[in-house]
């Protein structure tokens, strides 16, 4: 396993990690810029944009792009967050030339037709729609909203439909022109390809990006707060969560390991404790979403109309004692499982890719193996407690969705904290 970091002359960032027991490459081009980078009136640019780039090219079509990439096997995708967007492929080892060039020539040379624009609109509108029919997706919207109201990182990645039905061809131009350049991307491979092979096909292929002007986004400030919707549906979703910590905070990896034995598997506390001895739902787990200032820790759950009476008074109380109730061999059992995970998704060329390429734009250098399980093992109980209160301690988020007449009230759950 070898990872190699190169800057190119315009200011691209090549990066790769030469994987010699595969014959498949993973690559692709990682963007510093998402949700939170969208002025208001253009909420779902990023995401819309993501799309348009498969559309069709000054050299290829649409069906140019899918006819190529699939001819040699490879798949071709992307996805956008709040803080990234990435396009990237997975090939034979043999066709990571062609692979780089579709994803060049789509970052660089999109057409944005006008027929091909109005047809990707109505499919994301459709995707908007889908989630607004999923409540155990919409929730989370709905609680990242209450989280940081009035502010791009609560906007939605999706957008909504007003806004996105209005985004014309200028509109995505301009975004791609301001925000799509060296300055924030990084291009990163992973698997069997060598670094030098890479950086002369990335170098030829990427000849017609500048630098870019993208700032810093908004800080970001957690209000917290109370959303709650009625609608009917056969269960209750909840959401409850608290300001967090960033990637970069020196609690990162504690609130990881403090998540893992709260609710992150069968064996935690709130599927121990809510699910096997109360049987009060069939989905609870714990969460936490880092930002590159700050980040939010969450439970999830859904329920039944009667059940969430007593859900949420539990939940709150399995919370509150964490810190004073952990033992030792839940945190070396969460510190076994997350490092486990690691070590696992190590086995895949797409994984190492993307772990790579997001390592680069959060901390601007590739994180060795060795140094985050020893961040994951320096974890011990007294951190675990420490964030415990540190969570506890802070303005609740609570979001519900489906018939919450009996949901308790935010002040009551506010008062259970603090």
């Amino acid at each position: 396993m070898t990872v190699r970091v190169s800057h190119l002359a315009n200011g691209l960032t090549v990066a790769s990690d030469t994987m010699d027991t595969v014959e498949t490459v993973s690559l692709g081009a990682w963007v510093g810029v998402g949700t939170r980078h969208e002025p208001a009136e253009i909420n779902g640019v990023a995401h819309l944009l993501e799309h348009m780039a498969f559309k069709g090219t000054e050299r290829r079509s649409a069906r140019d792009i899918a006819e190529e990439i699939e001819a040699v096997g490879g798949h071709l995708n992307a996805y956008t967050s709040r803080e990234s967007t990435a396009y990237y492929a997975k090939v034979l080892a043999e066709d990571a030339p062609l692979a780089v060039d579709i994803i060049a020539d789509i970052l660089q040379h999109p057409t944005f037709d006008e027929e091909e624009l109005v047809r990707e609109r109505a499919v994301v509108l459709q995707e908007i729609g889908q989630a607004l029919d999923t409540p155990d997706d919409s929730i989370f919207d709905r609680f990242q909203e209450t989280a940081y109201p009035g502010q791009a990182i609560g906007r939605p990645v999706l957008g909504t439909s007003e806004i996105v039905a209005a985004i014309d061809r200028a509109t995505l131009q301009g975004y791609m022109n301001r925000h799509y350049g060296t300055d924030s991307m990084v291009l990163a491979a992973a698997g069997k390809i060598e670094h030098e092979h890479f950086l002369a096909l990335v170098g030829e292929a990427f000849d017609s990006l500048v630098r870019d002007g993208t700032g810093k986004p908004e800080p970001a400030s957690y209000q917290g707060g109370d959303y709650r919707e009625a609608r009917e549906l056969e269960q209750v979703h909840v959401l409850l969560g608290f300001e967090s910590v960033s990637y970069l905070d020196k609690d990162y990896y504690t609130t990881s390991v403090l998540s893992t034995l709260f609710g992150g598997g069968m064996s935690s506390r709130l599927f121990q404790e809510v699910r096997e001895r109360r049987g009060l739902v069939y989905s609870i787990y714990s969460f936490h979403s880092s930002y590159h200032d700050g980040g939010l820790f969450g439970i999830y759950a859904g329920t039944g109309e009667d059940e969430v009476e007593e859900l949420i008074p539990v939940v709150c109380d399995e919370l509150s004692k964490l810190s004073a109730q952990v033992a030792e061999e839940e945190v070396a059992r969460a510190r076994t499982q997350l490092k486990a995970s690691l070590l696992m998704s190590l086995e895949h060329s797409g994984a190492r890719c993307e772990q790579l390429a997001q390592q680069i734009l959060i901390y601007g250098r590739p994180l060795a193996v060795d140094e985050i399980v020893g961040r994951i093992e320096a974890v011990d109980i007294a951190g675990v407690r420490r964030m415990a209160d540190r969570l506890a301690a802070g303005r609740p988020t609570l979001a519900s969705l489906g018939p919450v007449g009996r949901v308790e009230s935010f002040d009551r759950v506010a008062a259970r904290f603090g």
